[in-house]
């Protein structure tokens, strides 16, 4: 946390913390647009989050990283991966911030298809071989959650165990929900209203 200490495990980010507040300033600033889109789930709507516009902006990605490696370590994570493309920076900047403090976080995505060529991998990087290995997966925003549990899916198939599931921001459209009621612990860094407010 900004001051030293680090959050007690289940307890929600500080609203106060100041990583968090200026956070929120880049995503409304940046990732939150307008007008008439089709997402991922194939829902239609009016306000779109684009993380990437935050993920590859130096100081949002900063930020993100902290923040996600902070809940990957009290989840006691020996890696962190995602779903491509959405979850690569965050868990590039997770795994730097992870070795900044010297603790390193070997890092992972999970491919939409297995590749076709070369090493024909579903999963690329460093998925922890160890039968039970525990994982934080992480992804920029959720909807339905149904990316996420696609890439759930090839982890767990791989071996590993998910220990913690990260968003950056809660559409509030049912995708935490659906993996909770799935047995997953996932937890949002911010939620985004109807109107595109983030909070």
């Amino acid at each position: 946390m900004a001051n030293g200490k680090r959050r007690r495990p289940g307890v929600p980010l500080d609203p106060q913390d100041p990583r968090r507040q200026r956070l929120r300033e880049i995503i409304a600033a940046k990732a939150v647009l307008r007008g008439d889109f089709t997402l991922a789930s194939g829902q239609r709507s009016t306000i779109y989050f684009d993380g990437r516009k935050v993920t590859n902006d130096a100081e949002g990605v900063a930020l993100v990283g902290a923040l996600v490696e902070e809940i990957a370590q009290e989840a006691k994570a020996e890696a962190i991966g995602g779903p491509a493309t959405g979850a690569i920076p965050i868990v590039t900047a997770a795994q730097i911030a992870s070795y900044q403090r010297r603790r390193a976080l070997p890092g992972f995505y999970v491919r939409s298809e297995r590749k076709a060529h070369g090493t024909g991998q579903l999963i690329e990087g460093n998925l922890p071989t160890a039968k039970g290995a525990r994982v934080a997966v992480v992804e920029d925003a959720i909807t339905t959650g149904g990316s996420l549990l696609k890439a759930i899916e090839a982890i767990e198939a791989a071996g590993c165990k998910v220990a913690k599931v990260i968003v950056m921001v809660d559409r509030q459209q049912g995708g935490v929900e659906n993996l909770r009621s799935k047995g997953y612990d996932v937890e949002a860094l911010f939620k985004a209203d109807g109107q595109g407010r983030i909070e």
